[in-house]
């Protein structure tokens, strides 16, 4: 009831008042402080500070993060610079679907799905590469004399590894082809053949991808 600008409104009242002697002047002051004081008794935030609780924080829904923010969870190396190079090309890819025409976009419309679940992919498959690279370093520094099945886990991880950073490599390539492919079916939308072999292509992506599945081994 005594915020600032309540306690101005009323004191501005009562002085228009005295010195001018209208009689509406009072009514209609008490009018405009009682409004004030019914919104702040409303006011969650004024609340807080007269209970002497914590102001209310406004929650935000949890987005996703995008395949390029993922990407700096990366080490700078290779690996990285891979990624990197095959995330420009899919964000070209997604340029240039943005900037198609409505019948364009319309036609790739179950694409725009497909591409980003390759993109968020690819990131994952270099993330578990590089997990399983600080593996083998370790298993590395501990291997002896007496070493024969960690020999053969070091074998097995060193091959995933060579795949996951083949299949990397060959994504920046193919985002590549896919860009030009999206250009293509932006000058003549109604080939739907175009189109099906791109969703396929992308199809065939994800799955080889999504092959890799777990490079590094848990510990439980």
């Amino acid at each position: 009831a005594l915020r600032p600008m309540n306690v101005v409104v009323l004191t501005i009242g009562f002085v228009f008042f005295v010195v001018t002697l209208a009689w509406w002047a009072l009514p209609l002051t008490l009018a405009t402080y009682a409004a004030l004081v019914f919104l702040g008794a409303r006011d969650p935030f004024l609340q807080s500070r007269v209970l002497g609780r914590k102001e209310p924080v406004i929650q935000q829904q949890p987005r996703d993060l995008s395949p390029e923010r993922r990407s700096r969870w990366l080490p700078r190396g290779e690996t990285r610079e891979r990624v990197d190079a095959a995330l420009a090309e899919y964000r070209k890819i997604v340029a240039a679907i943005e900037a198609s025409d409505d019948v364009t976009r319309a036609v790739l419309e179950d694409t725009a799905p497909r591409l980003h679940a390759a993109a968020d992919r690819l990131v994952d498959v270099a993330l578990e590469r590089e997990t399983a690279a600080g593996t083998v370093r370790e298993l590395r520094a501990r291997s002896g004399p007496e070493t024969g099945p960690r020999d053969e886990d070091l074998r097995q991880l060193e091959a995933r590894i060579q795949e996951a950073d083949a299949d990397i490599s060959a994504t920046s390539g193919q985002f590549l082809d896919l860009r030009a492919r999206v250009v293509r079916i932006s000058i003549d939308a109604d080939n739907a053949q175009r189109v099906a072999a791109l969703n396929a292509t992308l199809d065939e992506l994800n799955a080889r991808l999504e092959a890799l599945g777990e490079i590094a081994p848990r510990t439980e």
